[in-house]
């Protein structure tokens, strides 16, 4: 179980937004190699988190307004959101481990 779901501007206030459970997006563009770093790195939490957050990516070329709306200037950019609110961000590649730790922390606050 667990994998990490492309979303787009159409169904982002869906699966996102709307969401039961927290959800981290993972803002990311193909062309660019930090977020190529972070791409297995967000495969293996959304299956030790599988039930507990959602992971989804947002490519931020093909959808403007998503990536407009949350004000993304630097990519690789991680998102979780609760209950439709930013919880927590991370500008940039980081390791599994700090992306755990900020989970855990947003999770148990």
């Amino acid at each position: 179980m667990g994998r990490v779901v492309q979303v787009n501007d159409g169904d982002f206030d869906t699966e996102v937004i709307g969401s039961t459970i927290p959800v981290l997006v993972d803002f990311y563009a193909d062309w660019c190699g930090p977020c190529k770093i972070v791409a297995p790195t967000m495969e293996t939490l959304s299956k030790e988190y599988a039930i507990k957050v959602k992971f989804v990516k947002v490519n931020v070329d093909n959808n403007p307004e998503v990536a407009s709306k949350y004000d993304i200037m630097s990519i690789p950019t991680a998102m979780l959101f609760e209950k439709g609110t930013v919880k927590d961000s991370v500008v940039g590649a980081v390791t599994a481990a700090a992306y755990r730790q900020r989970i855990d922390h947003a999770l148990s606050a």
